[in-house]
């Protein structure tokens, strides 16, 4: 089972910038690539991007090149640092281990970070 705290979220103006933090409890993100996935108000949920323990990344084309992955071991952290947000970046953020691929999330989820971005 996955423990996860999802922090940082807010409101922003468009263009500007959040850094999301998800600190887990346990070993799941030393054993699970861990990812990052939000939910905007009726639509499904969408995997945003995720990276491996070793560090390497991945990244939706939706929110590439404005959101970068990326984690603190030591720290049993990931962090989700987003640039240029557009109000379709609205969303609840959530991170969570997944097996193999993004489409496999771990059941449980945490209550996640809610980011709003408007003027």
């Amino acid at each position: 089972q996955v423990q996860v705290v999802e922090s940082g979220g807010g409101l922003v103006q468009p263009g500007g910038s959040l850094r999301l933090s998800c600190v887990a409890s346990g070993y799941i993100f030393r054993i699970y690539p861990a990812g990052w996935y939000r939910q905007a108000p009726g639509q499904q949920r969408e995997w945003v991007a995720g990276i491996t323990y070793g560090g390497s990344t991945n990244i939706a084309d939706s929110v590439k090149g404005r959101f970068t992955i990326s984690r603190d071991n030591a720290k049993n952290t990931v962090y989700l640092q987003m640039n240029s947000l557009t109000p379709e970046d609205t969303a609840v953020y959530y991170c969570n281990a997944y097996r193999g691929t993004p489409t496999l999330p771990f059941d449980s989820w945490g209550q996640g970070t809610q980011v709003t971005v408007s003027s």
